[in-house]
C-alpha cells in the first residue's frame, strides 16, 4: 500500500534518474540503501521511483510511491514523509499527492463541510456565502466589537477575526470573543440573519482548547486555526477533540514549504479537518494564478464532505460579480479592506455586498 508522491524537480536529463532515486530514499529510509540489511525494509519501505517525464525547460514530473505504513494516522507525518527532508533541497517542489483509501480513512476530513457552514446562517443553496475581516489589530475589544456590529448589520453571513488577532494584552481572546459575541447577538436580533463570528486560536494545544471553550460558551460554532503555524498535528488534535466546532484554515506560511498550494491548502489542510480553506485569489495582492486558484477551490470541494473554498486577498468590491463567477456559488467571498475603507458608510456598503452576492446570476 503506497503514497503516490509527485515532485516537480530542476534537473539535466543526464542526472534526473539519480536525482530521483535520491528523493526516494530521503523521504523514506534517509540512508545509504547498501546499508539496509532486513528484505522487507528493502522491499516495502523503500520508496520506488515509479515515473519520470520531462517536462520541458529543465523540469522533470517525479512520481515516487511511499510506505504509507510509515505515515500511521498523524498529519505531522504524512507531511514529513512526503516532503520532510527534501524540503530543504531548493531544486524540488511537492507537487500532488494520492493516497491508498485505506489511510485517507484515517484523516475524517471536513466534519460539516459545504453543508455544515451553509446551515449555520441558513443559507441552504443558491448563492455563495459572503465574510469579512476585523482589522486592523490593535484596537481593543471594544471597538472590535462595534465593527463587527456594523459589519453584521449589512447581514454578512461570517465575520473573522484577522489572523493577526491572538491574545494580545491589547485585545486578550476571551475579552474580545465575550464583546464580540455580545455585539453580535444584539446586531442578529435586528436583522433577522444569524451572522457568525470566527475567533482566530493561537498559543500551544492547550491554550486553543481553552480557547475553543471560552467561544463555544458564547454560542460560537466556528474557529479559524493558521495549520502552518499551529502545525498540522496541532489542528488535527482540535478537530478531534471539538466534533462539534466547524474549522476554517488561515493559509498563513503556506508559502515556505514550496509544497503547491493546490495540494496543501486545497487537499491537505481539508483532509486533516478544515471545513473550510482561506486562500489567495488571483489578480489580488497574491501571486496565484487563476489556474492554480480554481484548481485549489475544486480539490477543497472535492475532498470528504467538501470543504468551502474562500477566495480573499485584497479582493476589492468591484469584483464581487468577475468572482462569483470564476468560483461559483460554493464559495464564501472574503471582502476586509475593500469594505472597511467605506469607514462611515460601512454598514451601507457591506448591504450594497451581501445584496449583490444575492441576486448574482451566474454565467
Amino acid at each position: 500500500m503506497r503514497i503516490q508522491a509527485l515532485y516537480h524537480v530542476r534537473s539535466d536529463a543526464g542526472s534526473i534518474a539519480a536525482r530521483a532515486q535520491g528523493i526516494a530514499v530521503e523521504q523514506s529510509v534517509e540512508m545509504p540503501l547498501s546499508a539496509v540489511e532486513d528484505a522487507r525494509v528493502m522491499a516495502e519501505i523503500v520508496g520506488q521511483v515509479e515515473d519520470i517525464s520531462d517536462l520541458g525547460n529543465g523540469v522533470f514530473a517525479v512520481r515516487i510511491g511511499l510506505a504509507a505504513e510509515t505515515v500511521g494516522g498523524d498529519a505531522g507525518q504524512l507531511l514529513n514523509m512526503l516532503f520532510g527532508n527534501t524540503s530543504l533541497q531548493d531544486d524540488v517542489t511537492l507537487r500532488d499527492v494520492t493516497l491508498p483509501s485505506e489511510l485517507t480513512k484515517k484523516f475524517h476530513g471536513p466534519r460539516h463541510g459545504l453543508a455544515g457552514l451553509r446551515q449555520r446562517v441558513r443559507v441552504t443553496s443558491g448563492r455563495a456565502l459572503t465574510c469579512s475581516a476585523l482589522k486592523p489589530q490593535g484596537m481593543p475589544p471594544d471597538a472590535l466589537a462595534a465593527l463587527a456590529a456594523r459589519l453584521a448589520r449589512g447581514r454578512l453571513d461570517y465575520i473573522k477575526d484577522d489572523h493577526g488577532l491572538a491574545d494580545q494584552t491589547y485585545s486578550p481572546f476571551a475579552t474580545r470573543v465575550r464583546a464580540i459575541a455580545a455585539a453580535l447577538r444584539i446586531a442578529t436580533a435586528e436583522t433577522g440573519h444569524p451572522t457568525r463570528y470566527i475567533p482566530s486560536l493561537s498559543g500551544d494545544a492547550g491554550s486553543m482548547k481553552s480557547q475553543v471553550a471560552v467561544a463555544r460558551a458564547e454560542g460560537i460554532d466556528t474557529v479559524m486555526v493558521a495549520p502552518m503555524v499551529a502545525g498540522v498535528s496541532t489542528m488535527q488534535s482540535l478537530v478531534n477533540a471539538f466534533p462539534d466546532m466547524a474549522f476554517m484554515a488561515h493559509p498563513a506560511l503556506g508559502g515556505v514549504a514550496r509544497i503547491a498550494p493546490e495540494l496543501l491548502i486545497g487537499k491537505l489542510f481539508p483532509l486533516f479537518g478544515a471545513d473550510t480553506v482561506v486562500f489567495p485569489t488571483h489578480g489580488g495582492r497574491f501571486g496565484y494564478s487563476a489556474q492554480t486558484c480554481r484548481d485549489l477551490a475544486a480539490n477543497a470541494r472535492a475532498t470528504g464532505h467538501g470543504s468551502m473554498p474562500v477566495p480573499a486577498g485584497g479582493i476589492s468590491l468591484a469584483r464581487t460579480a468577475e468572482i462569483l463567477d470564476f468560483y461559483g456559488p460554493e464559495t464564501m467571498l472574503l471582502i476586509g479592506g475593500s469594505l472597511l475603507d467605506a469607514k462611515s458608510r460601512l454598514t451601507e456598503e457591506t448591504a450594497a455586498f451581501t445584496a449583490a452576492v444575492a441576486a448574482h446570476t451566474y454565467r
